[in-house]
Order: C-alpha cells, then sequence, then structure tokens
C-alpha cells in the first residue's frame, strides 16, 4: 500500500539547474512570516473577564493527498464505511472543492482551531498539479488555512531545492512562471523536518517545529517523515541529506520544546500501520482476537516520550483512530485520514491553562468522509478551473480507449490487472533487440497512481483515455532501464517481495506476460514465493542463464527493498514508462475495438 516515490521528469530538470543543496541554507530564514507563532484564529476572539480553567482546543488533520485537487476518480476514489448490518458500502469522497467545506464547516464554534497534515501533500500528483511542479496544491493548501505539516517521502521527490522552492516561493528555476504578472508566493505555512539533515553542516534542513499560539494557548508541532525515505525515493532527490530516527528526533525536540514552557506537543510522522479493517469507521481498540493496528507505527508509537501528547501520521494510505500506549503504559491517540483528501480527522484536545498541558484522558477523536454531496468551495473550484484551462492543450489529447474500468491503485489484489498493462507495455516497447532485447518487465506497485477509470472525466467520452488520465497513472515519468540479470537473482527478486524489508508488508511487483509463479501466503518470508513454480514461457528459469529484464530506473537501483533488481549490469536506458505506456494504448486500442480489462492470471495465489 505504501506510496512508492520515483521520479518526476522534472527532478532532472531542477537539478541539472540547481547547484546542490546551496538555496536551501536560507531556508530556515525564509520561513514565512509567523510561521513560529501560528494560529489563523479559526473564529472566536479574544476572552475577556475570567478564563475557565480548560479549553477545547480542535484539531483537524489530514495527509497524503498527493495534489489530489479534483475528486480522485474510479475506486481510488471511495472510502468504505461498515454498515449497521456488518454490510461494506464504498462512499465516493475527496476533492479540495469539499475538503475546503468540511474543514470551514467542521471550525464553526471552535475559537479555537489549528489545521495539521501528516506529509505528502505533493508528489505522485494528477497532472493538474504535477505539470506546475505542484503550484496549485501549494496554493489550495493556503486557501484551506493548513497550519502546518511533516514532510513526506514525496516532498524530496524533486530534491531538496525544489522543496525549499515550494516552501519559500519564486517561479520555476527551468520552466519560470506558469501565468504572466504573477509570481509563485510559496507555502504560507512551515514543513517541519525535524529528522532530515544536511550531511556537510549536520544542521536541519527545514525547521523541526512551530508553536501554535491563541489567547495564551500554546501547542508545539514536531514533524518527522520515515527513516527509510531514501529507500523509496531516487537517490537525487536525498542527495546530501540525512535521514535519523523517528523516536530519538521526536523526543529531543520535545525536551526542548518543554524546556521553553510548550508542554502541551503534537507529533506528525509521516509513517504508519494497518488497520485490521480497512473501513474508516472500524473500532482500532476493539479487543478481539487480530483486531488493532499493526506496522511501523506502532512501535514509533511505544517510544515517543509521554511529553507528546497526540500523534497525526499517514503514508500508508489507511484511516484509522487508535490508542497506543505511550512509554509509560498511557494510552495516547494515533491517527491517520487515508489519503487523497477523502477523510478528515477532528481530534479535541482539553488543554489546561493551569499546567500548559493536555488533559490525555480527555482526548477524543474521529475520522469523517469528505462527501461529495455537500457544496463546493468556490474559492477552489475556481482556482481549478484556473489551472485546468493552463493544463487543457496537454492534459486532453485522447491516448486509447477502453471497454471497462481497469483497475490498479484500487484494487486490493497483489496481481492488478492495470499492473499487466503497464508490464505488457514496458516488455513490447523494449523487447526489440535495438531497444533493449526486454524477455521480461516488472512494474512496482506503489508506483501505479490511480485506476484507468471508463467514465467519462470531462468532454472527452466514455472510454476515452486522456494523456491526464494517463499522467495520473505514472506520474513519475521514469526512464526506463533494460539490465542483464541472472536466474538466480531474477528468483531471489521475486523472494524480495515477501522478505527482508518486505516480509511485514509485502510489495508484490507486477509482472508481464509469459511471467508465472505461485505465491503461497499460508507460508512465511521468501518460501511464500514457490521457487519451483517460477516459469518464462512456460520454462522453468534456469538459475545460471542470464536474462534481458525490463523495469523503471527506481527499481533498477534496488528501490523499495528490491536489492536483487540493483544487481543488474549490461544497461540500456530507453524510453519514460509514461510514453510506453501511452505508445501501447494507441497500438492496442481504437475506438471501435477498445482496450479490456486483462486476465489477472499470472500469479496463482494460495492464502
Amino acid at each position: 500500500m505504501s506510496a512508492t516515490p520515483q521520479k518526476n521528469r522534472a527532478s532532472r530538470r531542477v537539478l541539472a539547474a540547481a547547484a546542490g543543496l546551496a538555496t536551501v541554507g536560507a531556508l530556515v530564514a525564509a520561513m514565512p512570516a509567523g510561521a513560529h507563532d501560528r494560529g489563523h484564529g479559526h473564529g472566536g476572539g479574544p476572552g475577556h473577564g475570567h478564563k475557565p480553567r480548560t479549553v477545547d482546543v480542535q484539531l483537524l488533520s489530514f495527509n497524503d493527498l498527493h495534489g489530489n485537487l479534483e475528486p480522485p476518480a474510479g475506486s481510488a476514489g471511495n472510502v468504505s464505511e461498515t454498515q449497521p448490518d456488518g454490510t461494506v458500502k464504498a462512499i465516493p469522497a475527496g476533492g479540495v472543492e469539499y475538503l475546503a467545506t468540511s474543514l470551514r464547516t467542521a471550525r464553526k464554534g471552535n475559537p479555537y482551531s489549528v489545521t495539521a497534515a501528516g506529509g505528502d501533500m505533493v508528489g505522485a500528483s494528477p497532472l493538474l498539479s504535477g505539470l506546475f511542479h505542484d503550484e496549485p496544491t501549494i496554493e489550495a493548501l493556503n486557501g484551506l488555512d493548513l497550519d502546518v505539516t511533516a514532510v513526506g517521502n514525496h516532498e524530496f521527490d524533486e530534491g531538496a531545492t525544489e522543496l525549499a522552492r515550494l516552501q519559500n516561493g519564486g517561479c520555476h528555476p527551468v520552466e519560470g512562471c506558469y501565468e504572466k504578472g504573477k509570481k509563485f508566493k510559496g507555502a504560507d505555512f512551515p514543513y517541519l523536518a525535524a529528522n532530515v539533515t544536511k550531511e556537510k553542516t549536520g544542521k536541519p534542513l527545514l525547521k523541526p517545529y512551530t508553536v501554535w499560539k491563541k489567547n495564551g494557548v500554546k501547542i508545539g508541532f514536531i514533524g518527522v517523515t520515515l527513516e527509510g525515505t531514501p529507500d523509496i525515493v531516487t537517490a537525487n532527490g536525498v542527495k546530501g541529506l540525512k535521514f535519523h530516527d523517528e523516536v530519538e528526533t521526536i523526543n529531543k525536540y520535545a525536551r526542548e520544546l518543554d524546556r521553553k514552557g510548550v508542554k502541551s506537543i503534537v507529533a506528525l510522522i509521516h509513517e504508519g500501520g494497518a488497520p485490521a479493517s480497512t473501513s474508516y469507521n472500524y473500532d482500532c481498540d476493539s479487543p478481539g482476537a487480530g483486531d488493532g493496528i499493526s506496522g511501523p507505527i506502532v512501535d514509533i508509537a511505544k517510544g515517543i516520550t509521554p511529553k507528546v501528547d497526540a500523534l497525526v501520521t499517514g503514508h500508508t494510505h489507511q484511516a484509522y483512530v487508535c490508542t497506543v500506549p505511550d512509554p509509560s503504559g498511557k494510552p495516547r491517540m494515533v491517527t491517520s485520514a487515508s489519503s487523497f483528501g477523502k477523510l478528515y480527522t477532528d481530534t479535541t484536545l482539553t488543554y489546561d491553562r493551569r499546567t500548559n498541558d493536555i488533559v490525555r484522558t480527555s482526548v477524543k477523536s474521529a475520522n469523517h468522509i469528505v462527501t461529495r454531496d455537500q457544496p463546493k468551495a468556490p474559492d477552489m473550484t475556481r482556482l481549478i478551473d484556473r489551472w485546468n484551462k493552463l493544463a487543457a492543450p496537454i492534459a486532453n489529447k485522447p491516448q486509447g480507449w477502453i471497454s471497462a474500468d481497469i483497475n490498479g491503485r484500487g484494487s486490493t489484489a497483489p496481481e492488478k490487472p492495470l499492473g499487466n498493462v503497464i508490464a505488457d507495455a514496458q516488455l513490447e516497447g523494449l523487447a526489440p533487440a535495438d531497444k533493449g532485447g526486454a524477455e521480461v518487465a516488472f512494474m512496482n506497485p506503489g508506483g501505479i497512481r490511480a485506476d484507468l477509470v471508463h467514465k467519462a472525466s470531462g468532454s472527452e467520452g466514455d472510454g476515452v483515455v486522456t494523456y491526464g488520465e494517463a499522467f495520473t497513472v505514472q506520474p513519475f515519468t521514469n526512464m526506463m532501464n533494460v539490465v542483464d540479470l541472472t536466474g538466480a537473482q531474477l528468483v531471489t527478486a521475486l523472494q524480495q517481495q515477501v522478505s527482508g524489508p518486505n516480509e511485514a508488508s509485502p510489495k508484490i511487483l507486477q509482472v508481464s506476460k509469459g511471467l508465472t509463479y505461485t505465491l503461497d501466503l499460508t507460508k512465511s518470508g521468501a518460501d511464500r514465493v514457490v521457487a519451483g513454480t517460477i516459469k518464462l514461457n512456460g520454462e522453468a528459469i534456469d538459475p545460471a542463464r542470464t536474462y534481458r529484464v525490463a523495469m523503471n530506473e527506481f527499481l533498477a537501483g534496488g528501490g523499495d527493498g528490491f536489492p536483487a533488481l540493483g544487481q543488474g549490469t549490461n544497461k540500456l536506458v530507453g524510453a519514460s514508462d509514461l510514453d510506453l505506456f501511452n505508445a501501447y494504448l494507441a497500438a492496442h486500442s481504437t475506438a471501435t475495438a477498445p482496450l479490456a480489462p486483462p486476465a489477472t492470471d499470472r500469479i496463482t495465489v494460495i492464502q
């Protein structure tokens, strides 16, 4: 499930144009005015006369927006809700026009309201935002009155210099300003990256924390991304940076805030877990066998000092409101609001004016659906229309036709129909001898960012796949590589899907036609890939033979926990993944003979 970043084509240009991290040093100095004393003051004013001892602070939070300004299409835009009778209903959700309305409605009657995010606001974005280096999303977040966010791994997709530009403003170093007479202003909220330092100086890349203040109420926010970011971002994106342990970092800055008299602290962590149910309204604290939450966030939460009062998390795109005990054994709230702006979390923090701390026993939290049956926020509609007009000449070009939805991101199966289409497109484009001579292709599941949806998204007509829709599926524009791997390395790579760093949360590669094997989920570790069943075009893989293997440059660098794929030799660099995908759609579909969803019969799953 985890979001797997790769390189936006733009990062190549940005990094070529920018000399290392030179511009980042000025980042802290150039933080938005008042970033250390936030508090948009959503409603309400200074109190008069006697102040009650406690005040309820509303914390609204969300995570993993990924530039989804328009409602995400198909199954990727649904939220699962368990009904009273036990059935599960899919509810269409998300889109910043609705998210703005939801947040503004929630703030009414709450004079103390602060809005925070758990990272991955940008990156792997649909064309509407990605084409413009995510300037539209930063502009939308400013309009949503976001107070603070942690960085996620995707904030590093285009490197630290580009992240500095998103914070501080200024037009793109290569593409310039997108609108005549308009300069990009940057984020008017701080991006926090407490556990990211510059290798040369050891100093933080961005502010480690910020303090939100209103009428004497002070809440500190510490922001971190996952320590493993370098394993899931291309090397250029994290060049010159060091990523530190989440728990140690948060505890260090919690002590610093405490010394400064800030006793109420929230950690924004771009790392998460997996609840036992995918329904947003699942009771994560129910006591049944197998209930609750698993994944990296559990150990992180157990290690974070009791000085921290609540954890806002992300990265896994799951929805949960759980309590996990802190090191002193007391329950503490850990929340995540799915992804793509489909949910927001509303947490009540009761602030004690005498101790300046949160009364932890009274912390309440719930996730709410950003439904699409509420009024759209007119300012967000205007923003979307403005950028859509700029994107239209590129976005609306037809690339091919499909006969029905082809699920990718929205599929929970190990083998996804859209994964098969993408892998086949890569194999077909790189099989000719002069293009690399590929015999098999692998696609990482996290790189498939959407479904191909049959219903028209605009005026193109049902079944038409536009460039914008294809880009939304494959937004990184990775260059393809074809390399030599031995049969033994191929087998090891397939076993790495379910072992090593991927054992707890398997990453099942999408494979091109001709490659078949059995995945036995009743076994553990590498044994889950049944080695004797791996065949290419009906023949068992020969451990000693050399095979030509196609994959994107992220996988070819050993990304996503696949060191075996990083051992390839005799590399040929081919076209981009998006170009091959579009070429395949053009070659295999017409208006009268659209592409049908392929069968998913390459991986035999035993459960």
